[in-house]
């Protein structure tokens, strides 16, 4: 969804800057969220994967969604 659901969120977690070509992610906090059962949108997805989120911690590269 692009607008949150209800309240507010459970942690900040990173951003994407696309004009500044800037990323920041928190990636604990990340693979902590994807082991308890979140799913990354395709977007969130794509930046993890660019960033090699995914071979670094050894999750199988996979759609979540």
């Amino acid at each position: 969804a692009r607008s949150r659901r209800e309240g507010r969120d459970l942690q900040k977690v990173g951003f994407y800057d696309p004009i500044k070509n800037q990323t920041y992610l928190n990636v604990p906090a990340i693979l902590d969220f994807i082991q308890k059962g979140a799913q990354p949108t395709e977007t969130v997805y794509d930046i993890l994967k660019r960033a090699e989120v995914f071979k670094e911690f050894g999750f199988k590269q996979t759609k979540f969604n």
